[in-house]
């Protein structure tokens, strides 16, 4: 694959984070930067800003003389991550809820069904999917800081997201409760599309925190 200089860092970052969420990138491992600048056609400078970028997400972390490694997954992380989605985005959802214009709801719905082709076609692109129909459900309410905090939460969430998919079932379960949380949205039923997202977060921890101890 060749990547376009216009957005050369960006580019990259996109394709390491991907590959960081799906587990293409082991945790135990240092990333070749040679062998990767080498395969995305890239110099190893826009490389490195991308890597530092993923390491300032909270994806990455480098060790002095080792250079870049996936940052595992934690149980503690989870917790975190997962508590300050629920201070942050249930509220930001019914606020969207109440200012939502018909071309908002419109592209709720079109993520809904794009993330529900991916979890039958696609489950590379499940995570992202995930993130993008989530945060329909947040942007209309113009609401600019919580909008980036809630983005760069659902970055972080996308690989506890697909540990959490992993059993059986857990994709039904996760269409059901996407599916009457957008339909409360669309209703502009604010405070049930709040409660509806909380318990979302909520059962989506508790899961984790089974995956994740055991």
């Amino acid at each position: 694959m060749s990547l376009i200089v216009r957005t050369l860092s960006e580019q990259i970052f996109t394709v390491v984070r991907e590959r960081i969420v799906t587990g293409k990138l082991p945790a135990d491992q240092p990333i070749r930067q040679d062998a990767l600048a080498g395969e995305l056609g890239v110099s190893k400078i826009p490389l490195r800003e991308a890597l530092a970028r993923l390491e300032q997400e909270g994806l990455l972390i480098s060790h002095a003389n080792r250079g870049f490694f996936v940052r595992p997954m934690s149980a503690q992380d989870a917790e975190e991550i997962f508590a300050l989605r629920l201070a942050i985005e249930p509220k930001a959802v019914a606020a969207a809820s109440l200012a939502a214009a018909e071309g908002d709801q419109q592209a709720a719905c079109k993520a809904l069904a794009e993330l529900d082709e991916a979890a039958t076609a696609h489950l590379d692109d499940v995570a992202g999917r995930n993130r993008v129909f989530h945060m329909a459900l947040v942007r209309p309410g113009h609401q600019l800081l919580t909008t980036q905090l809630v983005e760069r939460l659902q970055v972080l969430s996308e690989r506890y997201v697909l540990k959490h998919l992993e059993p059986a079932g857990r994709e039904d379960r996760a269409h059901l409760e996407h599916k009457v949380l957008l339909e409360a949205w669309l209703a502009r039923d604010a405070e049930r599309a709040r409660t509806l997202a909380a318990a979302h977060i909520e059962g989506t921890l508790a899961d984790l925190r089974r995956q994740l101890d055991s």
